[in-house]
């Protein structure tokens, strides 16, 4: 007896057990969530997602339970009234218990899948900003359109998956009380004695076998087609339309919500004109308005329409009632879309310029509103090439600062010269500006990561991957303009600990914690001191003083030991009381597990005050700006809006992650920062050292200068002819000297009619199918003038030679091609940098270095710089 109930203990300590690992492990994920955006201080953005979803989903769930119940209740009391039952298998108190069951079961799955789309659709519903731009069709704000459109079709969606759930639900409610309250014969001949009836019926035999399907006995249908009891065959027949009679009122409450709904879905539809691409027009053109637009408000009229007679069909078993609209639906459809190719053939392709002119220019309009390009700055630029000595003199800050280094040979020598050890790497390399020696210069700066996964297979040991090795160290830093006597890079700040030749740069925080090759968590503050950088044959060792980290008490280790499948959190006898584990460490995930809904680019790194800052340019997006031409559409990618209005600064020591709003005219980023007012900060309350490092990234320059290849035309006749398309330069680079579109540069300089040096970012056009230069599109990024857009636009009577013509004229010239010649028949290999187009005062200058590796180098050398002016090339080493 006494082992019996031991073994009873036993068996219930360990199914308790079970089900305790199986909850915790279930929601180790959760709780671990929810401790690192506590350490970071963003509990809010955390809660955001579940009490949102709660808000919606509580109250959903009750009303379309109680609506569930209610609904089964009312069709189980109807089934009971009309059918006379010959015997109940179950109680009724069992039968209303698997009404609720699957009231609740459909109620649940229904809210699940709804909540689990539309929380955050209906955040910006509920926080919408207005855009204060109308569009020209529906009179409706651009912010109905981006905010509320999406959620009014989710809602759309979750009522048609709901009068689905209660059709599916009735379904089964009806064949579960089928099987066990059998109904008797409800007319027919007198009940005989019982007997199997063995005749042949096609009517019952077919119903006996459905019903048979579903588990309910076939045996009580006669093979005659009667029920129990040898019933004529119009008995089967009669019962058959007696249970569709019962069911005729939820039939036709679910017919009824159906034809509402395709009149709601064509409601909705007819929004979808605004991004239609129809002829020359992107969005709604001639055709649309006159034919397609009101094919769909006829049809919205008659889904009403049927709904009714859906309802009076039912009511009076007419068949004909019931098809008669949903027919003329589907033939005004097909006559619609017939007639909408011949207006589009026949009317609108013959005079298309003049039909499509309006629209057009909705289309020209919208598209530059979207993406921010309805300010840019045009001026002429005459390209003269008379520059003076004077000239020279008055812009020797533009000259000093032209870059003669690009960025893959500079990372080739930093990883090269500057990694010190083996797991040690410079990921990328990043442009920026820095005062060095008094002037505004323009630099190349990488951060020293440590890789682990460049460790020796001996030493990928956990305690290596997770307490020694958890850190970089420093930067490496060397001016664009300048390189050293055997062409390299000219290092500024270098080594380890950081040594800097630049009074205003210092690094005296040097460790990073936190970048783009961090992807495995630490432990700090435990009994293993931390591998801080090598010295000589020696290393030096510290502990990490940052804040950031979640303390390791029991609970916590269990809980990180199950998130990372790893038992040696939780045994480990290295790890302390005031242990800390730090997770999340790659910047790129990290800013997206915080906030998911901005897009985000290449992030680069900056030295302010003696530490180190990672900033990630973010973007807002949308595919839903009215008559806004998709930026990607070739690539099938819908996005048709986007600005740069988010900046995120992350220490690179200590992880604290800021967001900092620098565009408050942008109602995306404001929707955000009203959902998300704990996460966005204004842009005054960024360090004004670190504001003086941002820049107009070369990610949103790219996309605007692609649409504004189009977009710049304003008149709709020249954007309808494409007579003044254009196309962004191309250039010869690499070893290959292929040929490839040119991207955005960033330069120092002092454009044309300003009086001061900037930081500026530009890209350069050429007429379509053409290699000269039409215009030089800069974005400039220094204080008061930051994100404006200026285009320098050059003649169209004169030809200025682009970009292509002069890598063309380099490789004419007798002296450059001999020494191309020489070095490739030498066994080294040469390759061109970025060619960078400058203008000065009324002219433009052209430099591009040119790179030589020897075969026993692994190293890339500047080795002649090519300046192209005025018909003339200089060619120097």
């Amino acid at each position: 007896m006494k082992n019996k109930k031991l073994k009873i203990v036993l068996i219930a300590v360990i199914a308790v057990a079970v089900i305790l690992i199986a909850v915790l492990t279930g929601l180790a994920g959760f709780i671990t969530n929810y401790l690192w955006f506590k350490d970071l201080d963003y509990t809010d953005v955390f809660w955001k997602k579940l009490l949102t979803q709660l808000k919606i989903g509580v109250p959903a769930f009750i009303v379309l339970a109680l609506l569930c119940i209610f609904y089964l209740r009312g069709l189980r009391k109807g089934y009971h009234k009309r059918v006379d039952v010959v015997a109940e298998s179950v109680s009724a108190k069992v039968q209303k218990v698997v009404g609720y069951v699957l009231s609740i079961a459909a109620s649940l799955i229904v809210t699940v899948l709804s909540v689990s789309t539309l929380w955050f659709e209906s955040l910006q519903f509920a926080h919408s900003t207005s855009f204060n731009l109308k569009d020209p069709i529906f009179n409706n704000d651009i912010s109905f359109y981006v905010f509320k459109l999406q959620f009014i079709r989710e809602l759309n969606t979750i009522v048609i998956m709901t009068i689905i759930a209660f059709a599916i639900i009735t379904f089964i409610y009806y064949f579960f009380l089928l099987s066990v309250a059998r109904p008797r014969i409800i007319d027919g001949a007198p009940e005989p004695e019982p007997q199997r009836n063995t005749s042949s019926g096609a009517a019952g035999g077919i119903l006996g076998n459905i019903l048979k399907s579903f588990g309910i006995d076939g045996a009580q249908f006669s093979g005659g087609g009667g029920f129990q009891g040898g019933a004529k065959p119009a008995g089967g027949q009669s019962n058959l339309r007696e249970l569709v009679h019962i069911a005729s009122k939820q039939i036709t409450i679910l017919g009824i919500l159906f034809f509402l709904m395709v009149g709601v879905n064509y409601f909705l539809k007819q929004f979808d004109l605004l991004y239609s691409s129809t002829g020359a027009v992107f969005g709604v053109g001639y055709t649309d308005i006159t034919i397609t637009l009101w094919v769909y408000r006829v049809i919205i009229v008659l889904a009403v329409a049927a709904a009714i007679m859906f309802a009076v069909g039912m009511k009076k078993k007419k068949v004909k009632t019931v098809l008669t609209v949903p027919v003329i639906m589907i033939a005004v459809g097909i006559l619609g879309s017939g007639a909408a190719f011949a207006v589009q053939q026949l009317i609108v392709a013959p005079d298309e310029i003049n039909k499509e002119q309006q629209y057009l220019e909705h289309n020209i309009g919208f598209t530059q509103s979207a993406y921010d390009l309805q300010d840019v700055s045009v001026k002429p630029f005459e390209a003269n090439n008379n520059l003076t000595s004077e000239d020279i003199k008055n812009n020797t800050d533009t000259i000093r600062n032209i870059r003669i280094n690009d960025y893959d040979p500079a990372k080739t020598f930093y990883n090269s010269t500057q990694t010190i050890r083996q797991y040690y790497s410079f990921n990328d390399v990043d442009v920026d500006r820095y005062k060095i020696n008094g002037a505004y210069t323009q630099t190349f700066l990488s951060a020293r990561e440590v890789d682990v996964t460049k460790l020796e297979e001996p030493q990928q040991t956990w305690i290596n991957l997770h307490l020694k090795y958890t850190h970089g160290y420093g930067i490496t830093l060397s001016r664009v303009d300048k390189v050293t006597a055997s062409g390299q890079p000219d290092i500024m700040v270098k080594d380890i600990p950081p040594v800097s030749a630049v009074d205003e740069i210092q690094v005296t925080r040097p460790e990073i914690y936190f970048g783009e090759l961090q992807n495995q968590y630490i432990l700090t503050n435990t009994s293993e001191k931390e591998f801080d950088y090598p010295k000589g044959d020696s290393n030096v060792y510290n502990l990490y003083e940052g804040d950031t980290g979640i303390r390791l008490n029991a609970f916590n280790r269990l809980m990180f030991a199950i998130k990372e499948q790893s038992m040696k959190l939780f045994v480990s006898t290295n790890i302390k009381n005031d242990s800390k584990i730090i997770i999340n460490r790659n910047i790129n995930q990290r800013v997206k597990e915080i906030m998911p809904y901005l897009a985000y680019s290449d992030p680069y790194m900056v030295t302010v005050d003696g530490r180190l800052f990672w900033i990630i340019d973010a973007y807002t997006t949308s595919n839903l700006y009215p008559y806004s031409e998709p930026y990607d559409k070739a690539a099938g990618n819908p996005t048709n809006y986007i600005r740069n209005s988010v900046k995120v600064v992350i220490d690179a020591y200590n992880g604290d992650t800021d967001y900092y709003l620098v565009d408050e005219s942008d109602p995306m980023a404001n929707t955000m920062k009203s959902i998300y007012p704990t996460l966005f900060k204004d842009f005054d309350e960024m360090p004004t050292a670190l504001q003086s490092h941002i820049r107009y990234p070369s990610t949103m320059l790219n996309v605007q200068a692609n649409i504004y290849k189009k977009y710049h035309v304003n008149d709709y006749e020249v954007f309808y002819q494409g007579e003044d398309r254009w196309d962004i330069a191309n250039e010869k680079l690499g070893a290959s000297d292929r040929e490839v579109p040119m991207t955005p540069n960033y330069y120092i300089m002092k454009l044309p009619g300003e009086d001061d040096v900037e930081f500026i970012n530009s890209i350069p056009y050429t007429p379509m199918n053409k290699v000269n230069m039409t215009a030089l599109l800069v974005a400039r990024n220094d204080g008061e003038h930051y994100g404006e857009l200026v285009l320098y636009q050059l003649p169209k009577g004169k030809v200025v030679m682009g970009p292509g013509q002069i890598d063309a004229q380099i490789a004419q010239d007798t002296t450059i091609s001999r020494d191309f010649s020489l070095w490739e028949n030498s066994g080294s290999t040469y390759s061109r940098g970025n060619m960078f187009v400058i203008p000065i005062e009324e002219s433009i200058m052209y430099v591009e270095p040119i790179y030589l590796k020897a075969s026993d180098s692994s190293l890339p050398e500047v080795k002649r710089i090519i300046i192209y002016y005025g018909d003339r090339i200089a060619y120097e080493a």
